[in-house]
């Protein structure tokens, strides 16, 4: 498992782009985890799906309402990763109301969840391997802080908790 100090992996996710512009296209576009996240701080959350209860209740209206403090704290963006496609991400995002402040990013075939060895198997619930439910602040592409789930649970992944740490 991925831990404070390592290197984020360097795998390609993909971003739903509403407008053309800036060299994407409408669509969904591709990110390279390792160029993101070069000279950048991020505040990572990571959800075990899109449009679930306590990822659309909980999980993303934390990060929505800490964005500003977020920023204030030297955060440059926010992402939120889930095992999904860069449609349904784009439709979260947008449902959540988050343009601007989250990017959503799809982690489509798990690759992401599975280079960092945060996976959840929910194959017994017709869902198939997911990403854990964790958060990370990430500074130049390094692992700064770590906070994974329990099983079930939504403890220490939340907004508050990474705002805390960024300060």
């Amino acid at each position: 498992m991925i831990k404070v100090g390592d290197t984020l992996p360097a795998v390609t996710l993909t971003e739903y782009s509403e407008v053309e512009g800036n060299g994407c296209s409408i669509g969904p576009n591709p990110v390279e985890v390792a160029s993101a996240a070069a000279g950048k701080t991020v505040a990572v959350f990571a959800v075990p799906g899109a449009f679930t209860p306590t990822c659309s209740a909980k999980h993303v209206p934390g990060y929505l309402e800490n964005a500003e403090a977020l920023k204030a704290a030297g955060v440059d963006e926010i992402w939120c990763l889930s095992v999904n496609d860069a449609f349904v991400m784009g439709a979260w995002a947008r449902d959540q109301k988050a343009a601007g402040k989250i990017r959503f990013l799809a982690d489509g075939s798990a690759e992401f969840a599975k280079a960092t060895g945060l996976t959840l198997d929910l194959t017994g619930r017709g869902m198939g391997v997911r990403s854990n439910r964790y958060s990370m602040l990430v500074k130049d592409g390094k692992v700064a802080t770590l906070n994974v789930e329990g099983p079930g649970k939504f403890e220490v992944s939340d907004g508050a908790t990474m705002l805390a740490q960024a300060k």
